[in-house]
């Protein structure tokens, strides 16, 4: 149940952008049908950590990334192939892909040959158009082209990448956003020109990553600043760091505002430090930055993290643990919001792992079905929704074109 309960998505994505717009749907309500290449199927498939089944190893990024949808697998690459595609995509609202440009054309199943009331979401690296258009592009390549891989790390260290694929997801977030938009034009909007029509969305890697910059453009625009790399610290603002504490844990704490930083002081038992002029304003504790983090950082250092935060959120002062896998699965507040759901796989069984990221109040949190084996829902889908009979498939099943 959802939102978007009623409405189809045909998901024909590799790796994470694609497939991951196509589970954002997905988790609001959409039937999500993934078509993968028959024998060796979605490469997600084969990226590790595994686990040893009797069928051999069992990839857990899979099992996360597809779960949620139906799986059949089609050879576009054939002829029999694309026109079955073309009769899936009749049925289907929702179209998610993130081959290099012109893939699709190739294929004969561009937008223009398809329907015309399917909403086609194209993700690549660079986008259809512009000279760069053709270039392979990963997820890596998202954040050095958008901008965020100069910024990330310290300053007198190379760029450091984020923990996670985050153009990968930020562009699958991005994109189904705008997917919905576009379905919400298409069914309900108040344009005639647009009413019962399609869409076709072009989202690039790098222009996710370069819509979240902050003031970064601007900056260059109006003083030439090239911004670069601060580490956890901020250069007008102070303190603020990830602080070491006794257990090896890292604290941040937020406190470069006037108030913030006064409710710290009483906290750290350093209400002294309020009326010192070198941190009396943040404009002074920016120029002290060195002094005042240091300081901040021997408390930390001699108290637990969990004694941190009691102490700070008792004083009303912005705090939180660096969490790993261990604390995220046995802390309260996830446990008592749902944020962790027990999905049912049909290969390893029950998996933990993280839940929708927004739910709707009053209405109950939804499990995603689990990840799909290679073609468990083939002949279902293409008799249900393309009429293909019985003998019809096991030819197709014979010539590999499923």
């Amino acid at each position: 149940m959802g939102p978007l309960e009623g409405l189809r998505v045909l998901d024909l994505g590799t790796r994470i952008a694609a497939p991951f717009c196509a589970g954002i749907l997905g988790e609001l309500g959409a039937e999500v049908i993934k078509i993968e290449q028959p024998g060796s199927g979605d490469f997600m498939r084969e990226i590790g950590p595994f686990v040893e089944t009797e069928d051999g190893p069992y990839s857990l990024f899979w099992a996360v990334e597809g779960r949620g949808r139906k799986s059949v697998t089609l050879d576009l690459r054939k002829s029999e192939g694309q026109q079955l595609l073309a009769r899936l995509a009749e049925k289907c609202d929702v179209l998610c892909e993130n081959f290099r440009p012109g893939t699709m054309e190739r294929w004969n199943i561009a937008p223009a040959q398809l329907s015309d009331r399917l909403i086609m979401v194209r993700i690549s690296a660079f986008g259809q158009d512009g000279p760069y258009a053709q270039r392979p592009g990963l997820d890596r390549l998202g954040i050095g082209y958008g901008g965020l891989l100069h910024l990330t790390g310290y300053p007198d260290l190379p760029p450091v990448r984020p923990g996670v694929t985050s153009s990968d997801y930020l562009t699958g977030i991005f994109a189904a956003q705008a997917a919905t938009a576009a379905l919400y034009r298409r069914d309900a909007g108040r344009s005639a020109e647009h009413r019962d029509r399609g869409a076709v969305i072009d989202a690039t890697l790098y222009g996710s990553v370069l819509r979240i910059l902050e003031w970064t453009i601007a900056g260059y625009d109006r003083l030439g600043t090239v911004r670069t790399r601060e580490g956890n610290r901020l250069a007008n603002s102070a303190p603020i760091d990830n602080y070491l504490t006794s257990d090896d844990k890292f604290v941040c704490l937020v406190a470069g505002s006037d108030v913030n930083f006064a409710r710290l002081c009483r906290a750290m038992g350093r209400t002294d430090l309020i009326e010192d002029p070198r941190f009396a304003r943040l404009a002074e504790r920016a120029e002290h930055s060195d002094e005042i983090n240091g300081i901040v950082a021997n408390w930390t250092r001699s108290l637990p993290a969990a004694e941190v935060e009691r102490l700070a959120i008792a004083a009303d002062v912005p705090v939180a643990t660096a969490y790993t896998a261990a604390d995220i699965s046995k802390d309260p507040h996830m446990a008592a919001r749902g944020d962790l759901i027990s999905v049912t796989d049909p290969v390893i069984g029950v998996v933990k792992q993280q839940g929708p990221a927004v739910r709707f109040v009053g209405e109950p949190n939804t499990t995603p079905s689990g990840a799909p084996k290679l073609g468990e829902h083939t002949r279902q889908v293409l008799a249900d929704l393309a009429g293909v009979g019985e003998s019809e498939l096991d030819r197709l099943q014979q010539a590999g074109i499923i």
